[in-house]
């Protein structure tokens, strides 16, 4: 990877560009020579976003970006470019976040079942067609979400894939697909490219090729892998490498890393992996520490890949955002809070994306600041066991909780 991706962008003119405005508060961009991005506030609402644009211009001072380019600076694949019509609606989500009403900035949507080649073509009864799921995508931007993710299995294999990523107004937010690289090429990078995806994710779970294809259970998968990271960097995609820290293989991490700077993507993302049940093995607090030196300690390295940690993201910056920030859309329609809990609180072929989230943000629970993601957190697991051994899962939330 060359430096030129992570270095500070050319700030040959000094100006402050007002970026957000509404009636008592406008926030400036500044854009000041050798200086990093900084996000200032004016009038009588500044007050209320002084903590979050702290936050902000900690990480625009203290980490290089993803990407900078000629007319805006991506700091992470996580985050619409500043400036941006979708930062725009990130400040605004941010400022209603503040005055109490959250907003679900991130939608993620499964759109196939399919993760294979060899799965058969077409979609299965239950899952959403293409309609239904341009209706959420709908549903979602109304409610002010800024970051659509089509995620799980490999949203590729999807026949309309490209018609869904170019469908989402790329003024209100951005786009994020992952994919396991099962049948991609050339054709298919140039396509994500015109069709307006922001990031591609592409997981890789070991530079062992055995170890990776055992986790995806399907030979060759880290060859597809590899080869699809390197196709759409070669069609100016913005591409990211994800992976998942567990116990298993926290000691791989620093190789993953260096394998992503040799790639030459321009993110290597680490998810805590998260388990299904109680008494599966989980990351211990002395493997986020470790997670976060590494976290700090890359980032503020002009050389290699920006990194993107879930442990720092929502552990120490904006907290849990399960049910806060994020909403959840499985392929047959049901919403939970993140792809993880094993809950539902509607479907979106029976009730609309804004009742289901009034839903979920009505439960105590979710109104509660966290720091752990549910699955990890001790009394969200409280919740998890009172599920029937038998019961079809994802569970109706509202039959082990009361309000």
């Amino acid at each position: 990877m060359t430096s030129e991706r992570n270095n500070g962008p050319d700030f040959s003119r000094n100006r402050d560009i007002e970026i957000f405005s509404m009636p008592g508060l406008s926030i400036d961009l500044q854009r000041h020579e050798g200086e990093a991005l900084k996000l200032t506030a004016r009038g009588t609402l500044k007050a209320i976003c002084n903590p979050m644009l702290k936050k902000i211009n900690s990480r625009l001072k203290e980490e290089k970006p993803a990407l900078v380019q000629e007319d805006s600076v991506i700091p992470s694949a996580w985050l619409p470019p500043i400036p941006g019509p979708a930062f725009k609606r990130l400040i605004f989500a941010e400022v209603q976040i503040a005055l109490g009403k959250y907003i679900p900035e991130t939608i993620s949507i499964e759109i196939t079942r399919q993760n294979s080649s060899r799965n058969p073509p077409g979609t299965a009864a239950d899952e959403l067609d293409t309609d239904t799921i341009k209706r959420v995508i709908d549903e979602a931007l109304e409610l002010g979400t800024l970051i659509i993710s089509f995620t799980e299995n490999d949203p590729l294999l999807h026949e309309e894939i490209f018609e869904l990523i170019e469908y989402v107004d790329k003024k209100r937010a951005i786009v994020n697909c992952s994919t396991w690289g099962t049948d991609f090429s050339k054709e298919t990078a140039l396509r994500l490219k015109e069709a307006g995806l922001h990031s591609l994710m592409v997981g890789v779970y070991s530079t062992d090729p055995q170890k990776h294809d055992a986790v995806r259970k399907s030979a060759g998968s880290y060859e597809r892998a590899i080869s699809t990271i390197k196709l759409a960097l070669e069609a100016g995609l913005l591409v990211v490498m994800t992976t998942h820290a567990s116990p298993s293989n926290m000691k791989e991490l620093p190789a993953l890393y260096a394998l992503a700077s040799e790639l030459g993507v321009h993110e290597f993302s680490v998810w805590e992996s998260m388990p299904k049940k109680r008494g599966e093995p989980v990351i211990t607090d002395r493997d986020r520490r470790t997670i976060l030196e590494m976290y700090h300690r890359i980032n503020s390295a002009p050389e290699g890949p920006r990194m993107f940690s879930n442990t720092y993201f929502e552990g120490q910056m904006l907290g849990a955002m399960a049910g806060r920030r994020w909403m959840h859309v499985t392929a047959d329609g049901d919403v939970k809070p993140s792809p993880y809990p094993p809950f539902r609180f509607g479907n979106v072929k029976e009730v609309s994306l804004k009742e289901i989230w009034q839903r979920i943000r009505s439960y105590p629970y979710f109104q509660r600041q966290k720091s752990l993601s549910p699955m990890h957190d001790p009394e969200f697991m409280e919740l998890v066991d009172k599920i029937p051994e038998e019961a079809e899962l994802p569970y109706p939330f509202e039959k082990i909780c009361e309000k």
